[in-house]
């Protein structure tokens, strides 16, 4: 799996400190799914990956709050968000400060260290990068009914108490396929961009916060996040560790797109050595990935397009190509023959893309 060896570019012992207190944070992580986990990973800065709750999510945890990149399934929201509090404690509590020194009545620490953590932030932002529902099932509790937005200017403190939870972000698109299949109201997004791109409007936790359009590509609504200080892309259904992409051809998916997307995000990552390290990119599913990842995963989509495309310039039917078997090189990695995706239903979705028109 891809790693780092070393956070920002502060002195190395301030370094190392910090990378002892993310690690031990981690260790101490919530384990709390029933017979799984809630898996937790550090990526860098303020952000961590969180597995085993549907689609990956991705938390900013800092002092400014929580913002997470999807929600997961709405069955594994309020898990989600016991880990999510869970973290946030394990990293308040090795944040504490050192009791201060003497006995003396006046500078003693006794009254310090009993003195009760202050509460958790809230959740002020969520951004769903697509209309699935492994992606925006928790945004009901967890943004909704946990969040809270903060407000400043002519309105004071924050906005809770006038029913606004936690910011809900996502393309337009995204919106439009949520309420066409009715979609229960709280779970919908509070604000939609419908530009190539759009930006959080300040710094959270550090970093700025950029998502950008990706269109036809899983579906036409997909939103790929950067945060730019902590070096981060999260992709969406775009690119997957665990299986071929989610081409969902009823909501504008193409091959096309997807294989776009992932140029566009090898463009922007940086990796630190031959396309290795550097830039960190989280995937909807599996291990935490490098520009190296994502070219291996663009290659073989193109290969596999390719290959399809010739198929059909032969003449030859969806039947028969499924029988030629166009992943086969790739099917011990990604394929898949049950569950909610497999190879044959990537297949039918290719070949529908490139016949369409024809």
């Amino acid at each position: 799996m891809a790693g780092r060896q070393h956070m920002g570019r502060s002195a190395p012992g301030f370094r190392a400190g910090l990378l002892a207190l993310a690690c031990g944070a981690l260790l101490a992580a919530p384990q709390v799914r029933g017979q799984e986990a809630i898996d937790i990973v550090w990526i860098n800065g303020p952000l961590y990956l969180l597995s085993g709750a549907g689609a990956n999510v991705t938390a900013s945890v800092g002092y400014d709050g929580v913002l997470l990149v999807d929600s997961g399934s709405q069955a594994m929201s309020d898990t989600l968000l016991r880990a999510i509090r869970g973290l946030q404690q394990r990293l308040a509590e090795a944040n504490r400060p050192a009791p201060l020194p003497g006995g003396a009545e006046t500078r003693s620490s006794v009254v310090q260290n009993r003195a009760p953590a202050a509460p958790p932030k809230p959740v002020r932002y969520i951004i769903n990068t697509s209309a699935g529902l492994d992606h925006i099932g928790g945004n009901q509790l967890i943004g909704a009914e946990e969040g809270v937005t903060f407000t400043g200017g002519n309105v004071a403190g924050n906005i809770a108490d006038a029913g606004e939870g936690a910011a809900v972000y996502a393309h337009e698109r995204v919106m439009q396929r949520l309420v066409t299949d009715n979609v229960p109201f709280p779970m919908l997004p509070t604000a939609t961009y419908y530009q190539a791109s759009n930006k959080l409007s300040h710094f959270f936790n550090g970093d700025g916060v950029r998502m950008v359009h990706m269109p036809a590509a899983h579906s036409d609504g997909d939103t790929i996040v950067q945060f730019t200080r902590s070096d981060v892309i999260v992709t969406g259904e775009i690119f997957s560790q665990t299986g071929y992409p989610r081409i969902d051809v009823a909501r504008g998916g193409t091959i096309n797109g997807v294989l776009d997307a992932l140029n566009y995000i090898l463009d922007v990552a940086i990796p630190e050595f031959r396309t290795e390290g550097g830039t960190m990119i989280v995937p909807a599913r599996g291990r935490l990935s490098d520009s190296a990842d994502v070219g291996y995963y663009r290659d073989m989509l193109t290969i596999i397009r390719d290959n399809m495309q010739e198929m059909i310039k032969r003449g030859m039917t969806l039947e028969q190509i499924k029988a030629a078997r166009p992943t086969k090189a790739y099917d011990p990695r990604f394929g898949a023959d049950s569950g909610p995706w497999t190879t044959e239903m990537f297949v039918e979705a290719v070949y529908a893309n490139l016949t369409a028109g024809r």
